[in-house]
């Protein structure tokens, strides 16, 4: 072998290995890109999900919460619509105390006091039905004004026992049933 084909045969090996080497180089930098490029297809699609998953949960939280405020302001609504109800209601029990039927309320009033709590029986009223309590209770009636809307407060001579039927009270004992029944 001379000189020259040995210079040609380790130039030849050479360039096989520099093209081998350049082939592996060039597998490898497309292998290293389509991993890169993999990754990040992988990370855009993880980023669009979680994009996705929090626009939904802030649309439900969002939703949730106008769904919330808006029973509250139902609620508030009906809750002053009652509330006007109810003073509606004690307007008109403060007029019907004005009307005829009202002497015989307190003439029942005053029955029931004196059944529930005995013949002996202290009674109070407004000071507007003081001339309408003392006949209908004669002596056991006590002058002293009483800040009720109408009706009576009866009371054992003692003070023992006490039967509060002033319209007050009982529209207070009773509200919930005339809350359901004007709601």
């Amino acid at each position: 072998m001379s000189l020259e084909s040995l210079v040609d045969e380790i130039r030849r090996k050479g360039e096989a290995e520099l093209e081998s080497i350049a082939q592996h180089r060039a597998a490898e930098t497309a292998r290293i890109s389509a991993d890169r490029d993999g990754k990040v297809g992988e990370i855009r699609t993880q980023s669009a999900r979680a994009t996705d998953a929090e626009v939904q949960r802030e649309r439900a939280q969002r939703i949730a919460a106008a769904k919330l405020r808006a029973r509250k302001l139902l609620y508030e609504a009906r809750e002053e619509r009652l509330k006007n109800a109810v003073a509606e209601t004690r307007e008109l029990l403060r007029g019907y105390t004005a009307s005829a039927a009202y002497p015989n309320v307190l003439r029942r009033m005053c029955a029931v006091a004196t059944d529930a709590l005995g013949k002996p029986v202290r009674v109070s009223g407004r000071a507007e039905d003081a001339g309408l309590l003392g006949k209908v209770a004669g002596k056991s009636f006590d002058p002293t004004p009483q800040p009720i809307l109408g009706g009576l407060i009866a009371e054992t001579p003692d003070g023992t026992r006490r039967l509060n039927l002033s319209f007050d009270e009982l529209l207070r004992l009773r509200e919930d049933k005339v809350r359901e029944l004007l709601a």
